[in-house]
């Protein structure tokens, strides 16, 4: 070996500490330039998903100032859904920050109310303008809510016995007595009243909702008025919208005792004249004699078939009696002072809300002597001056009652009668009462519905 290679070992391993030192250095840099790159890198990552996030919730928040202003439009104009402008959308607007800038926009589909419902669906689109890309989406459904709302609503007094079951919101501008099973709010305008005795009582002085019923955590009081007053602007509507060449149906007085209708499960009606009743002896709230009612249908005239009206409307300047099978939507009104009697049972050719039935009386909505064993009755009943009930008919007792609907009554309203110890004398021994929910929003052609829109559903489509 050379003698120069010898001194180049001998200088390597003669000065370790130097070579150590040198290596240290050197990967010390790479390690700390790897750690800086990697801590700077995910820094950045963290930094964009931040701003992608901020940029996403900031979206969103004006796709929901979308769905809060078109529903202030609404409270303001309630059946505009083209934002405005009379022509069809998507509708964009500005967003602005607190100074005044824009930063982004919202995009606005609006779908009206389909025939018979009153939702409308709201669907905005919120982006900002430096990240386009973020967009969010909210959907919303808005609507007035109708009468049928509620499975039970009078202006008067009410006293529900200890039979009966009642699925559904039930409220009364006066005061209950609820002696019955409910899975929904029971509700009185009154904080106090006096309860009659009628209702089982000596004019003592009563809470709003009392009695032996369960369970009473559901019963509230005082609340709010519900207003009765315009079902009479309804019924003219009615009528006006019944003319034939409106697609209705429009049936003048009989000259006999009314008009029978029959719903058929192909679609049609089978209408005809009521000739003949019978009358039966009987006693209303409050009398103290008893009375002819002649309301069971006897003798007829010759049917004629009719489709369903294609706007839903049938009103009628006479009693009418009424039966059989729904298939469609429709809404039967009767002129002033004239009554509805279910002659049968009412049911739907099926229950999913595409099949729907509203008797409006301007009078009263009766049940017959003659009345099935077992009665069902499928409909919106709204009783406007008077009442739904069943005349009391001495011993004439019945097994069972089902309403699944609403039932609304101006006047007090009762399908059985009890004597002072609750047991039932005369009417449905039985009554269960099932609410409709297709009806809150979706009610028959023509119900009276609330004056103010409210949100039915929120959710985030993307």
């Amino acid at each position: 070996m050379s003698i120069r290679k010898k001194n180049f070992f001998k200088l390597f391993y003669g000065d370790k500490s130097g070579s150590i030192l040198l290596f240290a250095l050197v990967f010390g840099s790479l390690a700390f330039t790897l750690i800086v790159v990697g801590v700077s890198g995910y820094a950045i990552f963290e930094n964009r998903a931040s701003t992608r996030k901020h940029n996403r919730e900031m979206a969103f928040q004006i796709a929901d100032a979308g769905i809060n202003y078109y529903r202030w439009h609404l409270a303001h104009d309630d059946d505009d859904y083209q934002d405005g402008t009379g022509i069809s959308g998507p509708y964009v607007h500005e967003y602005k920050d607190k100074d005044g800038n824009v930063i982004g926009h919202f995009s606005l589909n609006i779908t009206p109310p389909a025939s018979g419902s009153t939702v409308v669906t709201v669907e905005s689109t919120g982006w900002l303008d430096t990240q386009v890309e973020s967009l969010r989406i909210i959907k919303a459904r808005i609507g007035f809510p109708s009468l049928t709302d509620y499975a039970f609503l009078t202006d008067t007094d009410v006293w529900i016995g200890d039979t009966e079951t009642t699925h559904g919101k039930f409220h009364s501008n006066g005061g209950i007595r609820f002696d019955g099973v409910c899975d929904a709010p029971v509700t009185s305008m009154m904080p106090t009243y006096t309860c009659k005795v009628f209702h089982g009582c000596s004019n003592q002085t009563r809470d709003g909702v009392w009695g032996d019923g369960e369970p009473s955590d559901y019963w509230q009081f005082p609340m709010p008025e519900v207003d009765f007053d315009a079902v009479t602007a309804k019924l003219g509507e009615i009528k006006e919208a019944a003319d034939p060449d409106n697609g209705g149906i429009y049936l003048s007085s009989s000259g006999k005792q009314g008009w029978h209708l029959q719903f058929l499960d192909n679609g049609k009606i089978s209408i005809r004249k009521v000739k003949t009743a019978d009358c039966y002896w009987g006693k209303d709230i409050g009398d103290s004699h008893h009375h002819l009612y002649c309301i069971d249908a006897k003798t007829f005239d010759t049917a004629t078939l009719y489709d369903m009206p294609s706007n839903g409307y049938i009103y009628v300047e006479d009693n009418v009696w009424v039966d059989g099978t729904v298939n469609g939507r429709a809404t039967i009104g009767t002129a002033e002072g004239k009554s509805i009697i279910i002659n049968g049972n009412i049911t739907y050719h099926a229950k999913d809300g595409n099949h729907v039935l509203g008797l409006i009386a301007d009078q009263n909505i009766l049940v017959p002597y003659n009345s099935p064993n077992e009665l069902e009755i499928d409909a919106a009943l709204l009783a406007h001056s008077g009442a739904a009930k069943r005349y009391d008919y001495p011993g004439n007792k019945k097994d069972n009652l089902y309403i699944y609907g609403s039932v609304i009554s101006a006047g007090i309203w009762t399908w059985s009668w009890a004597s002072a110890a609750g047991v039932v004398t005369s009417g449905y021994i039985n009554t269960n009462s099932t609410y409709d929910s297709n009806l809150s929003y979706g009610p028959p052609p023509g119900f009276p519905v609330g004056k103010q829109y409210v949100l039915i559903s929120w959710e985030v489509i993307k």
